[in-house]
């Protein structure tokens, strides 16, 4: 064991996890993050495969604020982070949906456009659904809220149509909703305001424009990024934690811990399985296709940044009973940002609600036959919401909840994360707190409210 001590050390280089070492080696603290992938930025990373580039879970990043905002989460960032407006490179949304049977709800950055089409197409609610706008409280934009009651409970207390109360969910839903059906109502009030009262926004060349702006920031402040060092144990002294050991074998030792990578995660690296218990990994699982096309999806018709869709009568966000459930999904389509160049590649990416444990008991020549079934009947599921273009398709990939814990850790690869939260971030030991998702924070732009959040309240209270 080196007899060096960390100021603090945190565990996992995702957007929370990069955003705590930077802000506190803005105050001259000693940081290193460890992080058991090859490469920053777990739930929101970027791969390269066949020379191509590809992104994963970043659609879009929420929270959009025009350059100059004063107020709200983006522009916090802004300032804690000393980055400029520039170095995120955002360019805002074409335009959105919410297709459900026999209705659609346009949307763009612009949120009178929502107000005008839930106006036209749902006259009798409009003013039930100002009425609920108004009444959304104002949300810690420094991310250390608390729980709630249930949303659904205050949005049908002001909308009675139910069609219109899942049109409302749907969105919130697939970006953050780590509980089936609804959400706390704190969350809800994070997540309208950042998909409808703030928008849609997306870097030119992805996600891994915005990691590789926090990683140099972070090594240009002093602090030390060690990849390919998975943490095998989290030890523990009495009511602190005394160490960190490596999978390797090598002990390091910090006066403060960080962990993004989970609360079951961290809790079971302690050795505590009873509080790992007390928040289990969330139930809810994604499959993802990704599509590269031979032409930009306007040439053939498709304009929307982003449709969300469901087939049913009613918005069924649960753990599904098969490998997937296409009765509802997102399509993202990243050339359908407002950019004023082409990328390079034509993507279009579909997500759907999977079941962890059926994939998990599929043998290895089993798991690759349904991916390949899936991918197929996932694009199809798509062609009734968006024009058809899979004759332009050229190549192809997809993940499933298991990829999602292969190269994440997280367990049943639920993306958000618990149900539960633990909002104020604490841990049982004095010197370890967590942040990221299970700390209530999700999205790019919720995971760097969070680990700043977290830093600020905990690593540099002295």
């Amino acid at each position: 064991m080196s007899d060096k001590i960390y100021d603090a050390v945190v565990v996992g280089a995702g957007m929370s996890g990069l955003a705590a070492g930077i802000r506190m080696a803005q105050f001259d603290r000693n940081v290193c993050i460890l992080e058991k992938h090859s490469t920053i930025g777990g739930l929101n990373s970027f791969y390269r495969r066949n020379g191509r580039n590809f992104d994963v879970g970043l659609h879009a990043l929420t929270n959009y604020a025009p350059k100059g905002t004063k107020a709200g989460p983006l522009a916090r960032i802004v300032r804690h982070l000393r980055m400029s407006w520039d170095e995120f490179g955002l360019t805002q949304q074409n335009g959105s949906s919410i297709a459900f049977p026999g209705v659609s709800l346009n949307f763009t950055n612009d949120f009178g456009v929502l107000e005008t089409e839930i106006a036209e197409k749902f006259p009798s609610q409009i003013d039930g659904f100002r009425r609920m706008v108004d009444g959304l409280v104002g949300y810690d934009q420094l991310g250390l809220g608390t729980a709630g009651g249930s949303a659904r409970e205050y949005v049908s207390s002001h909308i009675s149509d139910p069609a219109l109360v899942d049109m409302i969910f749907c969105p919130l839903l697939y970006y953050g909703g780590a509980r089936e059906q609804d959400m706390e109502f704190g969350q809800f009030c994070v997540m309208f305001r950042s998909i409808f009262l703030e928008g849609f926004a997306r870097p030119f060349d992805g996600v891994r424009h915005i990691l590789l702006k926090l990683l140099k920031k972070f090594r240009n402040l002093g602090g030390e990024l060690r990849l390919r060092c998975g943490v095998e144990k989290i030890v523990s002294d009495g009511d602190s934690v005394d160490r960190i050991i490596l999978d390797n074998g090598e002990e390091i030792r910090a006066k403060r811990y960080l962990s993004s990578a989970g609360w079951p995660e961290t809790m079971k690296l302690c050795g505590l399985p009873d509080a790992a218990a007390q928040l289990p990994a969330g139930k809810l699982g994604f499959i993802e296709t990704i599509s590269v096309l031979d032409a930009p999806p306007k040439k053939f018709g498709h304009d929307k940044t982003i449709v969300f869709f469901n087939d049913s009568e009613r918005f069924d966000y649960r753990n599904p009973n098969e490998l997937v459930d296409l009765r509802s999904g997102v399509v993202c389509s990243p050339n359908n940002f407002a950019y004023t160049e082409p990328l390079e590649e034509n993507m279009i990416r579909i997500t759907a609600l999977a079941n962890y444990d059926l994939w998990r008991q599929l043998s290895p020549e089993e798991y690759r036959r349904q991916k390949l079934l899936w991918y197929e009947r996932t694009l199809e599921s798509a062609a009734r919401f968006i024009p058809d273009f899979r004759r332009h398709v050229v190549d192809v990939d997809m993940f499933t909840p298991l990829t999602i814990q292969r190269y994440t850790g997280r367990e049943r690869g639920a993306i958000y994360g618990a149900a539960d939260k633990k909002y104020d971030g604490l841990t049982p030991f004095k010197n370890l707190f967590v942040c990221g998702a299970d700390q209530g924070m999700v999205g790019v732009i919720g995971a760097l409210v969070s680990g700043v959040a977290i830093a600020n309240k905990y690593a540099l209270a002295d």
